[in-house]
């Protein structure tokens, strides 16, 4: 077995549709700028960070000349940052095939837990104007006793409890949307509804409730 030490890299995924395909509610120039200039720059700055860790275990290790906790936290930062701009590319489908309410098993569940689609929506859209700062919000499945549970987290340092799988996320970075929409976070909320991919989102909770 070989005792050498290798990191597997990182790579940006393809985007799953065109630039332009989120206007008008979303700008080719904002998609542009979030997924060719900030998802790639996690990405690479993740492979960045590996590459530093690859070194520490390699020689540095003895020698105690690093920042283990600044070196862990740059590391989990961009990781993050890439796996959630991931989710949220395939959380949204092209204008006119996106937005509405979703169906299924998705539909049911907040049918039961939250009264009516509009009531989740109202609930959703309170708690991702009222995230302070830059952040996400997110709709997580808890696999122990089948709840929707809506929660934020401000920047990329997640803020929930272990092992919930996200089936709804909503980025509220400045970059999701100042181009477009300026200091008017709630209306670009307001627009994103539009471009909700339900599908992906159902299928995602069914895949844990088949499990």
């Amino acid at each position: 077995m070989s005792s050498s030490i290798s990191f597997k890299k990182y790579e940006l995924p393809p985007l799953p549709y065109k630039l332009d395909a989120l206007e008008p509610y979303i700008s080719k120039d904002i998609i542009d700028l979030h997924y060719n200039g900030h998802h790639k720059g996690y990405v690479n700055g993740a492979n960045s960070f590996l590459d530093r860790m690859q070194k520490v275990t390699k020689g540095e290790l003895s020698s105690g000349q690093y920042d283990i906790q600044g070196l862990l936290r740059g590391l989990v930062f961009n990781i993050n940052g890439h796996k959630l701009h991931s989710l949220y590319w395939e959380n949204m489908a092209p204008n006119g095939k996106g937005g509405g309410k979703p169906g299924g098993s998705l539909a049911d569940l907040i049918e039961k837990q939250y009264g009516s689609f509009d009531k989740f929506k109202a609930l959703f859209t309170e708690a991702a104007n009222s995230l302070p700062g830059t952040g996400w919000t997110v709709l997580y499945y808890e696999t122990e006793n089948g709840n929707l549970q809506i929660m934020t987290f401000e920047n990329h340092f997640q803020n929930h409890i272990a092992e919930l799988p996200i089936v709804l996320i909503l980025d509220e970075f400045e970059h999701a949307y100042y181009l477009q929409y300026k200091n008017k976070r709630a209306d670009y909320v307001n627009a994103w509804w539009n471009l909700v991919n339900w599908d992906y989102a159902n299928k995602k909770l069914e895949k844990y409730l088949n499990k």
